[in-house]
């Protein structure tokens, strides 16, 4: 069932237990008090109203998932870059990552030792036990459901992937609970210096997570590696094992960066995604930026597996979710709705200024390795949607338009499960009439490319109309107070 979080400004120097997890795929809901605080210890707790906006937020990125997942054959500029560069996909996860920070900070309030202890214990717990269940959820997704066109069964236990999108969102939301339960100073916020000196250690230790980040990614050493080629390759290339050369350090290129070695080096190559994004690239793809048949020049590289939510760019992700913690930190000691505004505003441009000038000093936006200057960009970008969408949403009230939005927000997990994983559109596809091909799902596709005689727009077309199918479901739960959350 939905749980309610009160934040006001009553006693902020105390914080409370951790009760349950913010999630950006959950349904948690986040309240902001806009009345002055009390001292009195016997007065009436101040009403309380729902941040609508961080709902519309949340529903908005699982929105973008499912378009630029199903949109994105379709339309290659919109799906994730092949290597270097931004496109609308590479802002999805970190608007996830955002979101997580956000809520995080609306959850926790200064604490007791005693409250620490149970905090600590809890999150621990809580975050073991999700780490669990997104990784049988991975099993399960990767045996059993492979997806709509490609419906296979069974499970090679040798080979499965440990890290992904909701790994790398538990281990940002790990992140800004421990710097919230650890390193924040029990001062009352009564100026922006006290602002300051409260949060100030959090900001020391993301400026050396992104310095630890640095040193590893431009000062480890990467010698030759070999993987092997599987024989059910369908590029031509013969099974076994290759050799990637590489003897450098420094490198962000595909087969010889740091983040790469890492993950190969702790995790294994078997347990890394397959099928890794760069081969869209030119070296890799005669149809790039799509996928598409090996060019005859390609290097070995281009079958080698490569995870994109890999253990070191998941620390560089985690900064997201430290940020978007600071924004949240705005929200519950800044109580005017125009300061609130103006601080994010001012903080967005800042970030994303930085991100620019990161940029232009050789650090590249690439979302596989989740550089700095990528890290910064999306991060900025994800502070001005959230301030546009709370300036129209919770300061001008204007709600009806982005209640869809909202109603996927507050069951975001079901919907990610069920639609941006392929659960819902699989399980339909299972059931079709003479031949696999004729089934309600691209059935409904074909109808709409014959109508618009686009194949391109018909799939767009499509993908809209799946996208308001999911909220018309979620609004149905939101009816029924059905929310899906761990």
């Amino acid at each position: 069932m939905s749980s309610m979080i009160a934040v006001t400004t009553t006693e902020l120097d105390e914080r409370q237990p951790l009760l349950h997890n913010p999630r950006s795929l959950s349904n948690e809901e986040e309240e902001i008090s806009n009345t002055p605080s009390t001292s009195s210890s016997t007065a009436s707790p101040p009403p309380a109203q729902r941040l609508l906006s961080l709902d519309v937020f949340r529903g908005l990125t699982v929105a973008l998932m499912i378009l630029v997942d199903d949109a994105g054959g379709a339309f290659p500029c919109i799906n994730h870059s092949p290597w270097f560069g931004v496109t609308l996909a590479d802002f999805v996860m970190p608007f996830f990552l955002f979101v997580v920070g956000v809520s995080t900070s609306l959850v926790f309030k200064v604490k007791r030792l005693l409250n620490w202890c149970l905090a600590s214990f809890l999150l621990f717990y809580s975050f073991v036990v999700e780490m669990i269940v997104f990784i049988l959820l991975e099993i399960y997704l990767g045996g059993y459901f492979h997806g709509r066109h490609d419906l296979t069964y069974g499970i090679d236990v040798g080979k499965i992937r440990l890290m992904g999108v909701l790994q790398r969102i538990s281990i940002g939301y790990l992140f800004a609970a421990m710097s919230e339960i650890w390193l924040v100073d029990s001062i009352t916020v009564d100026s922006p210096m006290a602002f300051v000196k409260k949060y100030y250690i959090q900001w020391m230790i993301a400026f050396l997570f992104c310095t630890f980040y640095i040193c590893l990614l431009y000062g480890l050493y990467v010698p030759d590696w070999e993987f092997e080629v599987p024989s059910t390759n369908q590029f031509g290339y013969e099974f076994g094992t290759k050799i990637v050369n590489c003897g450098v350090k420094g490198s962000l290129e595909p087969p010889c960066n740091a983040v790469g070695l890492i993950d190969r080096f702790f995790l294994g190559e078997h347990h890394l995604y397959q099928h890794p994004v760069y081969r869209r690239t030119k070296q890799c793809s005669v149809n790039s930026p799509d996928y598409g048949p090996l060019p005859p020049s390609s290097p070995g590289w281009c079958l080698a597996p490569f995870d994109p939510e890999g253990i070191l760019s998941s620390l560089m992700a985690a900064i997201t979710c430290f940020l978007g913690l600071q924004f949240g930190h705005i929200l519950v000691h800044f109580k005017g709705q125009m300061q609130r505004l103006c601080l994010w505003s001012v903080y967005s441009f800042i970030i994303l200024f930085t991100g620019y000038v990161f940029e232009l000093l050789g650090i590249p936006f690439c979302k596989p390795l989740y550089t700095l200057s990528y890290m910064c960009i999306t991060a900025g970008a994800s502070g001005l949607a959230l301030t546009i969408i709370f300036y129209i949403v919770d300061v001008k009230h204007f709600r009806k338009p982005t209640m869809i939005l909202q109603w996927m927000g507050m069951n975001a997990l079901i919907i990610y499960a069920l639609a941006a994983c392929d659960l819902f559109p699989a399980a339909i596809q299972g059931f079709y009439l003479g031949s696999p091909e004729n089934n309600l799902v691209d059935d409904t596709e074909s109808l709409f490319q014959f109508m618009l005689h686009s194949k391109k727009w018909g799939t767009l077309v499509f993908v809209i109309v799946e996208i308001l199918f999911w909220g018309l479901v979620a609004s149905f739960l939101h009816s029924k107070g059905i929310y899906v959350r761990l």
